[in-house]
């Protein structure tokens, strides 16, 4: 079976890279033209559309995503998951039933055609620069008072060590703690397995699930204990998860 899995792999690799092609450029016209709507109902059109085309494009190629625990609606939270795969991104999307923005790398916008998408849909962030690092934190917090959530991959980029989760930035919770906003943690256990770091190419279907764990509130709490309290839990529950303990 597995000697098939490797001759089929290449097959699945073309059809998922085609579906995802094709599905972008049909919808390119309407995030060109929403882009050009400079108001948060233009934002949120966006964000609803990639919400449920994830959704659906993880059920074409093989990767249901799968649920565990409910997202907490009744206020706006700072959202921070592991990172490990290039499908993290694509999972948050359908995770998250309720608008927001994330922070990224600014170097994705040079992608042709998805760097289009992605400036629509992120807080950009050069990470060389101070200035830049400021700024971002500034339009966050705007963001979280006025508009949506905030979703953040503390650990940076992908997760190479042999540690269940790679040493957090501060960003995240030095966010939370000065605007009080509650942290919302979010596993994704599988996606290691589904498609791997290491190679564009590693992609195979199966399990891929999300778990909403309990948020964490801030109250009493500094940046760097905040910071310990949740990679604690975190990498507790993905332990257990991992190992089949839920």
């Amino acid at each position: 079976m597995k000697r098939i899995g490797r001759i089929l792999q290449p097959l699945y690799l073309l059809f998922v890279i085609s579906s995802f092609v094709a599905s972008v450029l049909i919808a390119l016209p309407l995030f060109l033209v929403a882009g050009l709507i400079k108001h948060p109902i233009a934002r949120r059109f966006i964000y609803q559309w990639v919400h449920y085309w994830a959704k659906v494009w993880l059920f074409l190629i093989g990767m249901p995503l799968c649920k565990k625990g409910k997202f907490p609606n009744g206020r706006k939270y700072v959202i921070v998951a592991n990172h490990i795969s290039y499908l993290d991104t694509v999972n948050i999307y359908a995770t998250i039933p309720s608008y927001f923005r994330t922070l990224a790398r600014k170097e994705m916008v040079r992608i042709p055609v998805f760097g289009i998408i992605y400036k629509q849909l992120t807080i950009l962030v050069d990470r060389s620069s101070p200035e830049s690092r400021t700024k971002s934190m500034k339009l966050m917090w705007r963001l979280l008072k006025n508009e949506c959530h905030i979703a953040i991959f503390p650990e940076g980029g992908f997760n190479e060590t042999n540690q269940l989760l790679n040493t957090f930035y501060n960003g995240a919770f030095r966010l939370a703690v000065n605007t009080q906003t509650p942290i919302l943690p979010v596993l994704f256990p599988d996606t290691q397995e589904r498609w791997h770091f290491s190679g564009w190419w590693k992609i195979f279907p199966g399990k891929n699930r999300a778990i909403f764990l309990d948020p964490i509130g801030v109250d009493g709490l500094q940046e760097e204990a905040l910071k310990e309290l949740v990679y604690h839990k975190m990498e507790t529950a993905l332990r257990d998860y991992r190992m089949g303990k839920q």
